[in-house]
Formats: structure tokens, sequence, C-alpha cells
């Protein structure tokens, strides 16, 4: 692991290698992917009770649910990104 960590809210943190798509929840073809997830055992709630604000789809068929939007998981990405490559 590269160590690319991802802080998705309230302590709760994902492997940004791992991410393959952030969307948020209200159409309904993402409600069907968090059910279908659901009953397979591979949805993640990191909501800690709160209202569900993205969706976070990894690469290992994994759903997570964050209470951040999509933007803010966005945007930590993007940092974590650009300080990849000043390191480089």
């Amino acid at each position: 692991m590269s160590g690319r960590l991802v802080n998705i809210g309230f302590g709760s943190i994902v492997s940004a290698d791992r991410i393959v798509s952030i969307v948020s929840p209200e159409s309904a073809p993402i409600k069907r992917m968090i059910q279908e997830a659901r009953d397979r055992a591979r949805l993640i709630d990191a909501t800690f009770g709160r209202r569900t604000r993205a969706v976070i789809i990894c690469d290992s068929d994994h759903i997570i649910l964050a209470a951040v939007q999509p933007e803010t998981v966005a945007h930590r990405v993007a940092l974590k990104d650009s300080a990849t490559d000043d390191e480089d």
C-alpha cells in the first residue's frame, strides 16, 4: 500500500488508490447500487447515523457511504494527488 489515505469524515479513512468514483446518493440507479451492495454484504456505512451525502465506489466492489459532500471527498483526494506529485 502506498499510504495515500483520504479522510471521509468522522475519523473514517479510505485508500485513495481504491476509489473508482464519488457520486451523490440521490439518483435511482445509485440507490439500487447501494441496496445491491447491502444485500451482498459489500456496503460500508461510514455516516455514523448522519445523512448520506456521498457514495464512494471502490475497485473491490465495495460501496462506502459518507456524510460529507462528494465535492469535499474529491477535493481531499485531489490534495493527496498533488502532495504525492510534489514528493516525486
